[in-house]
């Protein structure tokens, strides 16, 4: 028998609207299987200004491959669909590891890949090289991990109040700047998150990317498009900050308050979109091909006249059956992942916290509704302790977390120290081997941190299921480790400070804090659980 006789009986003519429906429904498992991850996106989409743009982008990306659909075909054969398979198998595992980790993101960029695997099973290599770029343009729509945001965001604050401020002295206006706080002298101003930018960056760099794309130029022309997003919405939210700033100089807080300063801020992002265009324009015109502004962003003309000249498929790709397979099984598997439970340790709250250690008197402080909402804590103690016979004073603040799940993570004082008006003139890691906890010898962050006259000196360290850590990536990964190996993600933040005064040496400082935390350690045992801690509950994975 000949090869063509072979293939001949191997594909069996089916009605197309048949293959279609299969397929059809082969995505709405897919949809069914990575439900958790559709239902944490759109939370997000819902809640968090920074990505309320990620409604549009699947809409987006399913638009310019609808656009290209006279260049696809149905595969059918089962060779052109492996890559497909592989991909979408991959997108499965990582699915399986987030359930396992509990790591919301791992699933959300599972779903893209596991997309990008079906469609490719169905479409083939072919098929993927033509929406390669609508289906990494869906890579818009996930959000970063909490701790990479809350960085970022950071970062950008300072960034964005250190150039707003330099455009008030430009106006010659007398200011001053604490961190992210601009005091004009009768007003100050906090460049809180919102004010990061991050709300212009997102929503900007997935408009490049989309500007790149359709743009007719070279490819370092589309390179540059793109990166642009970030710089160009730094300058500009760091111009907004420096108009808010000189408006409040001469007319009054009000003038960052309300309708106006919502109104500032669509005016800044429609003005990012017009320097991108700008931008364009003027590299079209470096490359020789000088454009109208109607003909910057195009649809290219062959997506429209391209004419098939293959049939349209008639067979069934027996790949179809593979991609059922893998689906069911990694539904089934990540199901009972999802249901596994998460194991809470036994511990004493801080409510109980002593107010008398040794020869220490303390007084409780309260963090406020704004930072608690924030912060995403399960308990905390914050208290000022002064020894009374030499009036050395530390304050100590530790915060709990019983789960590190679904952006409830602990929250790194090195990045909160820059935002609230201090300047960090020394960080370094301290070891403390005369110090053990659980057995582990201590070792700390030490930082001495200046704000105008004033000068602290601060210890702080992640104490997290019988390990001491003072880098946050090496927490987030033991806390992935332990999520897998153990079910347990709890873990706590301990902070002291001491102010340091004017004529003390800084070892007297050390030497303050370090009397203190003696008295303080073995205390810490009953209110933060070790490695071996007795489980008080469960609860499920996904709380």
């Amino acid at each position: 028998m000949t090869n063509s006789n072979q293939n001949q009986i191997s594909i069996q003519p089916v009605n197309p609207n048949i293959i279609w429906l299969v397929w059809s429904i082969s995505l709405l498992l897919l949809c069914l299987v990575f439900h958790s991850a559709l239902e944490q996106l759109f939370s997000i989409w819902s809640n968090v200004e920074e990505y309320s743009h990620g409604f549009f982008i699947p809409c987006i990306s399913v638009y310019f491959i609808w656009l290209r659909k006279s260049e696809l075909a149905l595969v059918t054969n089962f060779k052109d669909s492996v890559l497909g398979l592989l991909i979408l198998g991959f997108g499965i595992a990582l699915l399986l590891l987030g359930n396992l980790a509990a790591i919301k993101v791992f699933e959300e960029y599972a779903l893209v890949f596991a997309l990008t695997g079906l469609f490719t099973s169905a479409f083939g290599l072919k098929g993927l090289k033509i929406a390669f770029v609508p289906l990494v343009y869906l890579l818009f729509m996930v959000p970063l991990p909490n701790f990479v945001l809350n960085s970022l965001s950071a970062k950008l604050q300072l960034i964005s109040s250190w150039i707003g401020v330099e455009f008030i002295r430009a106006c010659d206006i007398l200011v001053y700047l604490e961190g992210n706080v601009i005091d004009l002298g009768g007003y100050k101003l906090q460049v809180v998150d919102a004010c990061s930018g991050l709300r212009y960056l997102f929503p900007l760099s997935s408009l490049a990317f989309l500007c790149a794309y359709l743009f007719k130029g070279p490819f370092w022309q589309k390179l540059l498009i793109f990166l642009s997003s970030a710089p160009l919405t730094i300058f500009m939210n760091s111009f907004r900050i420096g108009v808010i700033g000189v408006l409040v100089n001469y007319w009054g807080k009000s003038m960052a308050e309300g309708f106006l300063h919502d109104f500032e801020g669509w005016a800044v992002f429609l003005l990012c979109m017009s320097l991108l265009f700008v931008e364009m324009w003027i590299l079209s015109r470096l490359s020789g091909k000088p454009l109208a502004f109607n003909q910057l962003v195009q649809i290219p003309d062959d997506w429209s006249t391209f004419v098939r000249t293959e049939t349209a498929a008639k067979a069934l790709n027996s790949s179809i059956y593979t991609v059922f397979l893998v689906l069911i099984i990694g539904g089934g598997l990540s199901e009972k992942l999802n249901t596994r439970v998460d194991i809470i340790p036994q511990r004493k709250d801080f409510l109980s916290f002593p107010s008398q250690i040794a020869s220490w008197h303390g007084q409780n402080e309260y963090l406020g509704q704004a930072y608690l909402d924030e912060l995403k804590l399960t308990d905390y103690v914050m208290m000022n302790y002064v020894k009374t016979e030499t009036n050395d004073k530390i304050n100590f603040y530790s915060a709990y977390y019983q789960s590190q799940r679904k952006g409830a993570g602990v929250h790194s004082p090195r990045t909160c120290i820059s935002g609230s008006g201090w300047r960090i003139t020394l960080f370094e890691e301290l070891n403390l081997p005369n110090f053990k906890i659980d057995g582990e010898p201590l070792k700390v962050d030490r930082a001495i941190i200046e704000s105008g006259e004033s000068k602290q000196l601060v210890y702080f360290w992640f104490q997290q299921r019988g390990r001491i850590l003072t880098d946050e990536i090496k927490m987030k990964w033991y806390i992935f480790l332990d999520s897998m190996m153990e079910n347990r993600t709890d873990g706590s933040l301990i902070r002291l400070i001491t102010e340091i005064n004017k004529s003390e040496d800084i070892s007297v400082a050390d030497q303050r804090i370090q009397t203190f935390m003696k008295d303080l350690l073995p205390l810490l045992d009953d209110y933060i659980p070790g490695k071996t801690a007795t489980p008080a509950f469960y609860v499920p994975s996904d709380n």
